[in-house]
């Protein structure tokens, strides 16, 4: 099982790194499958995300309970909202409008709920 999902660390992890360039792609839950992923097959994947110097200090933030930085939770908003109204537009069944609508709606709750972790000195 572990090499198994390792592989699929690996591949959410490269899913991950598309998502901050690709503005459909979402970045944070490719990361934290990644990281869950090598939590419960490798220690030193995991030990090498959680201190990646792009990553590691949001995932270590939200892994020990201390939530996501205010600036990150905005940015998440600004980049959801106008993407799923986007799709809903152009998608023409309703109750594929009406799932997207609910999807957005159910990460902005879980999103506001998560503790906000305090700024970076």
């Amino acid at each position: 099982m572990k090499p198994i999902l390792i592989a699929l660390g690996g591949i959410f992890l490269v899913l991950a790194v598309l998502g901050v360039f690709l503005p459909l792609l979402p970045t944070t839950p490719f990361l934290l499958l990644a990281s869950a992923c090598f939590a419960r097959s490798s220690t030193k994947l995991h030990n090498w995300l959680r201190n990646h110097g792009s990553f590691g200090r949001y995932l270590r933030n939200y892994e020990d309970g201390h939530g996501i930085p205010l600036r990150a939770k905005v940015i998440a908003m600004a980049m959801m909202w106008p993407s799923m109204f986007y799709s809903m537009y152009r998608v023409p069944l309703l109750p594929v409008r009406i799932l997207l609508l609910l999807i957005a709606c159910g990460v902005t709750i879980y999103l506001w709920r998560l503790p906000t972790a305090k700024p970076a000195d």
